[in-house]
């Protein structure tokens, strides 16, 4: 259950990251790396079906932001996932596939398979939509507070109401936030998917963590 506000540096990196994420190829690339471990960058190549001058500039930019790490093993360099939150995001989004699906075994702790194809690039644009700063403390504001209106959501944040009525609106038309008016105001209230299944797994991480600086 997420209870506590990240820190702003916390909420920063964490946006950076899924930003990275937030791209069809690269997220086919982490989840391949997630189910098969330490991989050559020939075997990513064949498993998601792209030019290999392609999945190359993908690793170096996942690499670049610290989402996979390298090993040389004679002549082949390995790839594999840097750190747990990319890891911990598949489970979520599997978990989110086996609810959407009635398919038991993506419910199961634990459980590694790939997820098809257009599930994953629907994932990945769906993160494009709202890997903005701004965007994800408003959806982590209401998956805190729950309901509220844009005047709360402003005080809270200390940002500006034209600011906050502008990505809410944003968040409304993508389907992220979902609104009803009770006389003169209007309650804004985060709905179900992978908005908010991104946030609560940023969150488990950032709670089991030791060290809140690793993140």
């Amino acid at each position: 259950m997420v209870s506590t506000q990240l820190p702003e540096d916390t909420m920063k990196k964490a946006v950076r990251g899924i930003s990275y994420i937030s791209h069809p190829l690269r997220l086919r690339i982490l989840e391949f790396l997630d189910v098969n471990g330490a991989s050559s960058v020939s075997e990513i190549t064949k498993a998601v079906g792209e030019e290999q001058v392609i999945v190359s500039q993908s690793l170096k930019k996942l690499r670049e932001a610290n989402l996979v790490k390298t090993k040389r093993k004679g002549l082949f360099i390995y790839y594999d996932i840097c750190e747990e939150y990319p890891a911990s995001i598949f489970v979520c989004i599997r978990k989110l596939f086996g609810y959407m699906t009635d398919n038991f075994y993506f419910l199961m702790d634990g459980y590694k398979a790939f997820l098809p194809k257009d599930y994953t690039t629907m994932v990945a644009n769906q993160i494009k939509l709202f890997a903005n700063y701004d965007k994800m403390r408003i959806l982590e504001f209401l998956l805190l507070k729950g309901e509220s209106n844009v005047s709360e959501i402003t005080e809270a944040l200390h940002s500006e109401q034209i600011k906050v009525s502008q990505y809410l609106k944003r968040l409304k038309d993508d389907g992220f936030v979902a609104c009803r008016r009770d006389g003169r105001f209007i309650f804004y209230s985060i709905t179900k998917g992978v908005h908010m299944t991104a946030l609560q797994c940023i969150h488990k991480r950032y709670d089991t963590l030791e060290n809140k600086d690793v993140f």
